[in-house]
């Protein structure tokens, strides 16, 4: 977009599984474990608002532009998640304490505020992405001129001043704390973990896959966990309250990962499917019912199971026919 030269991505087929030591393994999936368990007991409010798709695929297009790895992406996309919903709540904390006899200037400063979180929204999000591409290890840092040659390509014309406080604001905001676990982590740790368990099929096939799928589930995030939540209360119509405490499942990344395997284990081997099943279960302590909903959940996004044409099934019940189907198979 700034007419820079890209630097050269690296190959999927350089990412290496089985060269860390087990012991190492081990503690670092029981950190992430114990990092997704307070993850989801903290889950509420407005969390997940802003994994919406037209932003989702703002920030991957982005970082595929600015030849950005994978991990930085995703990354990217919690920091803006948590930031944005920090401001919002920020907003309307503040207008809830303002005095009833000031009513007047609590709905301006209302809009005002409003406003100007619409207005530097761009400039958020691609501070978000620098921020994320600092965090990695493994490319060249995006660099304020190349920020500042993007945003004035779209008509935004900041200085670098300002790029430097946006980028504060969002640390400011979040405590400083973005390097934020990614459902990618959870995905890389448990394909390591079925190498070791002795997979049938191999962790670097499904490794390629399981990027695919994961790029589909950010894009797709609403109708996929829309379609989880009818298939969990077996009902077409979710109540308001039902949608408020399935948000802990939407913050569920050790979820998300296992249904993320198991759809790319079906694509890849399904007759391999009922084992990659039951060695996640025995990892994870996730029901084999629920791994299956989700696998099936994104499969049917993934292949257009709803398209024109098709009888729609439901959830709960496809999944019962998508074990049947696998065990049928070994």
């Amino acid at each position: 977009m700034d007419g820079t030269v890209r630097p050269e991505l690296a190959s999927l087929s350089a990412f290496q599984f089985g060269a860390v030591a087990t012991e190492t393994i081990e503690d670092a999936l029981l950190h992430l474990a114990q990092q997704n368990e307070q993850a989801v007991q903290e889950a509420a409010g407005r969390m997940g608002s802003f994994r919406e798709t037209r932003i989702v695929e703002f920030v991957f297009l982005l970082s595929e532009q600015w030849c950005l790895e994978k991990s930085v992406s995703y990354q990217a996309v919690e920091i803006l998640e948590r930031f944005m919903v920090k401001q919002a709540e920020n907003i309307c904390r503040q207008a809830t304490v303002q005095l009833r006899d000031t009513e007047k200037t609590e709905s301006q400063n209302w809009r005002a505020q409003k406003e100007q979180l619409f207005n530097k929204f761009i400039l958020r999000l691609v501070s978000c992405v620098q921020l994320a591409s600092k965090l990695s290890f493994h490319y060249k840092i995006i660099s304020n001129v190349t920020v500042l040659n993007f945003l004035q390509a779209l008509g935004y014309l900041y200085t670098k001043e300002e790029l430097l406080e946006s980028e504060l604001d969002v640390l400011k905001s979040l405590n400083f704390q973005i390097n934020l676990p990614t459902p990618l982590a959870y995905v890389e740790m448990l394909l390591e973990v079925l190498g070791y368990n002795g997979c049938l099929v191999p962790a670097t096939r499904l490794h390629a896959t399981c990027l695919t799928l994961l790029d589909l589930v950010y894009l797709l995030h609403e109708p996929i966990y829309e379609s989880l939540l009818r298939a969990s209360i077996e009902n077409s119509t979710p109540s308001q309250l039902q949608g408020e405490k399935f948000i802990s499942v939407k913050e569920d990344f050790m979820l998300l990962a296992v249904g993320i395997i198991a759809a790319s284990a079906f694509i890849q081997n399904h007759e391999c499917w009922s084992q990659v099943v039951g060695h996640l279960q025995s990892i994870t302590g996730i029901a084999l019912e629920s791994i299956a909903e989700f696998s099936y959940a994104i499969l049917t996004h993934s292949v257009g199971a709803n398209t024109p044409g098709r009888q729609p099934i439901p959830p709960h019940m496809a999944a019962r026919a998508l074990r049947a189907a696998a065990s049928s198979n070994t």
